[in-house]
């Protein structure tokens, strides 16, 4: 009788540790759902971000996409009002123009060009030893594209505004930035072929 509460008690304890090691198990297996589920939540968000920014056309039809790496591209020249900083950058295609001499030896820039222009609020340095202004928060990118067939009322460029709003993190496609938006105030620079910034020595 003993020997047969005894081999009881042990099956019970037997079953008892399954139970156990199954909900552990259970647990676990929820837990790495769970990760797997917050992991792919973020990059969904990064990609959506992504999808946003370029998205968006200009109503002239300018895409952003257009402009994809702009980040990165070299730069071409800088400028600056009382209110604005500008660091002025272009494609590779439109670099290899301006080093090849363009616009300086009468040749207009190639389709494909493109240049941006971009644009933060100034704030002075609190860091260097000498009063500098120094890029605080971005707010726009000015870009023109070179397609002489899509833009030939315009010599052959199209312009967009894209502003960007630091509060959300979002930039979006100025609503009066036609595709012909730049063109007059480029007249002034016509025999440049519209661009205003030579490629600076460097």
């Amino acid at each position: 009788m003993s020997e047969l509460m005894t081999k009881s008690l042990a099956h019970e304890q037997q079953e008892q540790r399954l139970e156990t090691r199954t909900a552990l198990e259970r647990i676990a297996g929820f837990t790495m759902v769970a990760t797997a589920v917050a992991l792919l939540a973020v990059l969904v968000a990064t990609t959506v971000y992504a999808q946003d920014k370029y998205s968006l056309k200009s109503p002239g039809g300018i895409a952003f996409s257009n402009f994809r790496g702009y980040e990165d591209w070299a730069v071409v020249s800088s400028a600056r009002t009382d209110e604005v900083l500008k660091v002025i950058v272009a494609n590779p295609i439109m670099i290899k123009a301006f080093k090849a001499g363009v616009p300086g030896n009468g040749q207009p820039f190639p389709d494909g060009s493109k240049i941006a222009k971009l644009q933060w609020k100034p704030k002075k340095s609190t860091e260097a030893p000498f009063v500098v202004d120094v890029p605080d928060v971005f707010t726009q990118a000015f870009v023109m594209e070179k397609d002489s067939k899509r833009f030939l009322k315009s010599g052959g460029w199209g312009y967009a505004l894209f502003n960007y709003e630091a509060a959300s993190d979002k930039f979006t496609a100025d609503p009066k930035s036609f595709s012909d938006c730049g063109h007059t105030c480029h007249m002034a620079v016509k025999g440049k072929d519209y661009i205003f910034h030579p490629y600076e020595k460097r």
